[in-house]
């Protein structure tokens, strides 16, 4: 058969440019492939550390407030309008002290009715009495009946019930218009006030409040997550927050049963142990109460991954030198750290540094050596 196409003719300049290109062919394919070589076998530099839980004692620090343990919200037991306030708010009391007074007009004005009463009564009875006393002489001389005897002792005993009856009333005004001056029933100091002069107030409203001297507790808010680590004791060390030198002991005394509908806290009291002068009532204290201690495992923030939506971290197989990406229980999250509660084992090697630039069953290798 006869081909279509001519033998090409062979030049000596046509030959060496053919090498020439045979030549960088090689070289550019040569390139590739051990730039392909390397990054396949290249290692990512990580830092890590191997995973060793340590007992770990956590302190639980909260601010609160210095109050007194007995409280009482004075009231008026009657009803009127204020003429007088002599104490304010800070103010410190002694038992017996006057507070407020009211305008005393009314229950003046209701002495003196039963002052009047009483005198009517007393009137009445000395002549009921000296009736009766007639009756009975003539009683005994048979000059009345049995019906007009009876009927002077019975007057006689009812003028003596009238007169006890006006007696208590009077009582009873006297108690109203003592009961017009307000007085501190302990001493301490008030630590609130809703009343002004010319205000009417009414009966049983709470107008002052007293926290009276004595015993003392550090009050606090606690949310509900705190009662989830358990503390080593009911014990609690406190400090001034103004001047934290200033220190004293206490003991949880009460724990409120109900969460607070607006705050969602528990009430905690506890009792302070012979708490010092400058603790006074009013003042701002930090609560510090030691949790048990517990062996845990710490990493650094730099180390939590997140494999979907659960947290992880990656290891390195020893005999491989490769990554793989582990999840993790984390028990919680603190300033640079983060707690594991499960996914590790004691001597596992994790990444804490470089972890951003890692793949599945990636090549790594130790900057800077093993931690």
């Amino acid at each position: 058969m006869t081909s279509r196409f001519p033998n090409p003719v062979r030049t000596p300049q046509a030959g060496k440019a053919l090498a020439a290109a045979t030549v960088l062919v090689s070289i550019t394919l040569t390139g590739c492939t051990d730039h392909a070589a390397q990054t396949t076998t290249r290692a990512t530099p990580v830092r890590t550390t191997i995973v060793q839980p340590r007992d770990r004692q956590a302190a639980i620090t909260l601010t609160g407030e210095v109050q007194s343990r007995f409280r009482a919200d004075l009231s008026f037991r009657v009803s009127g309008r204020v003429i007088a306030r002599t104490v304010d708010v800070g103010a410190h009391v002694n038992k017996g002290d006057v507070l407020a007074r009211l305008d005393p007009s009314e229950q003046q004005a209701d002495v003196d009715a039963a002052t009047a009463a009483v005198a009517s009564a007393e009137a009445q009875l000395r002549v009921a009495k000296a009736t009766f006393e007639r009756q009975k002489a003539l009683i005994a001389s048979g000059f009345t009946t049995r019906t007009v005897y009876d009927q002077a002792q019975e007057g006689l005993r009812t003028t003596e019930g009238v007169l006890e009856a006006a007696k208590a009333q009077l009582g009873t005004s006297r108690d109203a218009l003592g009961y017009t001056v307000l007085r501190a029933e302990a001493d301490g100091v008030i630590t609130a006030r809703n009343l002004e002069v010319g205000q009417v107030v009414p009966a049983a409203q709470p107008v002052f409040s007293l926290a009276q001297e004595g015993e003392r507790d550090a009050v606090f808010e606690v949310y509900e997550s705190v009662f989830l680590n358990q503390t080593e004791s009911r014990r609690v060390t406190l400090a001034l927050v103004s001047d934290a030198s200033v220190t004293a002991t206490g003991e949880v005394r009460e724990i409120s049963p109900a969460i607070d509908a607006k705050s969602s806290t528990i009430r905690v009291k506890v009792s302070i142990e012979k708490p010092p002068a400058a603790m006074t009532l009013g003042s701002a204290v930090a609560g510090t109460v030691k949790a048990e201690a517990q062996k845990e495992i710490t990493l650094p923030w730099s180390a939590l991954m997140a494999a979907g939506r659960k947290p992880a971290v990656w290891t390195v197989d020893p005999k491989t030198q490769t990554a793989s990406l582990k999840p993790v229980t984390v028990r919680a999250y603190e300033a640079g750290q983060v707690l594991i509660k499960a996914g590790l084992e004691p001597g596992e090697r994790v990444v804490v540094d470089g972890g951003k630039l890692l793949s599945v069953g990636q090549l790594v290798t130790e900057e800077g050596g093993q931690s």
